[in-house]
């Protein structure tokens, strides 16, 4: 047996303070900060327009929020190819813009900005019902490949006690899910399709992880007796570590650098996409070693607890 075992069991208790710490924290933030959606999820109206020189996109949308009335955030972004340039307007709301008030809209820009040169390119709008819907059908693809992964967990590890750790990693894919939501609540990240895409990547790569831990356990199992549960998931996790870390890395490294890119060309929407997941990447790894393996243990601890007392 491996004589470099690390305690992740009888560590458990540090590691799910952390976990529970980092949930607080993210539900203070909600509270505080509050959910922003983005018009996919909630109705609104988004309008794109050509433009020259430079342009500070605070102050236009401060610009935009005073003659509209309504919350609005903006974004100017430049074609890697082409060069142009372009500056988007966000509008919220529970109904789109009027053609009357957009062109009023569009006049008052121009004349704040004439130095801009300021064209219309394109416009849509997002209805609050069709917003409504799109939402729910993101939160239902996300339960329902988080519920698929359980019922393949069951079934694959089922000489294991396959329920149990199937559900142990459906918790550690709701927590990864949950760190990300936090992220996003925290940095100001609109909850729109970015988000949807994170969390089904993050659950694909969690998952990834969790079941070569949970295949390393199946195998010591069979070629190793008499050792106790958690010495014996302790031993699994600290053979599978170093390969979860890597892999990490890989995703880190990669991920950073397109986040990195896209700060510096102001691509907001990649932005939004590639900071939660390197973040949730951070806690798919986190919760594949120190969550999921340890609270297996102590299901499988209190189940065998349990049967000895009713004996």
């Amino acid at each position: 047996m491996n004589n470099k075992i690390i305690g992740f069991y009888k560590k458990r208790w540090i590691y799910f303070t952390i976990s529970l710490c980092i949930m607080l924290a993210g539900i203070v933030a909600v509270f505080v900060k509050g959910v922003q959606l983005d018009i996919q999820f909630k109705g609104g109206a988004l309008i794109k327009y050509s433009y020259e020189g430079t342009l500070d996109a605070e102050a236009v949308a401060d610009t935009a929020t005073n003659l509209l009335g309504r919350p609005v955030t903006t974004q100017v972004t430049t074609d890697l190819l082409t060069g142009d340039k372009r500056l988007v307007i966000n509008i919220a709301g529970n109904y789109g813009v009027e053609a009357s008030e957009q062109e009023k809209f569009e006049a008052d820009l121009k004349a704040a900005y004439p130095e801009a040169k300021l064209e219309f390119a394109e416009a849509s709008m997002v209805e609050p019902f069709f917003g409504q819907k799109f939402l729910r059908n993101g939160i239902i693809a996300i339960l329902l490949s988080a519920l698929l992964v359980m019922g393949y967990v069951w079934i694959r590890f089922k000489k294991m006690g396959g329920l149990s750790a199937g559900i142990m990693a459906l918790v550690a894919l709701f927590h990864d899910v949950l760190v990300v939501f936090f992220t996003c609540v925290i940095f100001g990240i609109p909850i729109g399709e970015s988000f949807v895409a994170v969390a089904l990547s993050i659950i694909g790569y969690s998952i990834n992880d969790t079941i070569v831990i949970y295949d390393r356990i199946r195998e010591n199992t069979n070629t190793t007796r008499r050792v106790p549960i958690d010495t014996l998931t302790d031993l699994s996790i600290s053979q599978s570590m170093m390969r979860s870390i890597n892999t990490n890395i890989a995703v880190l490294i990669s991920v950073s650098l397109v986040y990195i890119l896209a700060y510096a060309h102001n691509i907001q929407s990649i932005q939004s996409f590639a900071l939660p997941m390197a973040v949730g990447s951070i806690s798919g790894c986190y919760s594949t070693i120190c969550i999921a393996g340890p609270l297996w243990v102590s299901w499988k601890k209190r189940t065998e607890k349990v049967r000895t007392v009713n004996s």
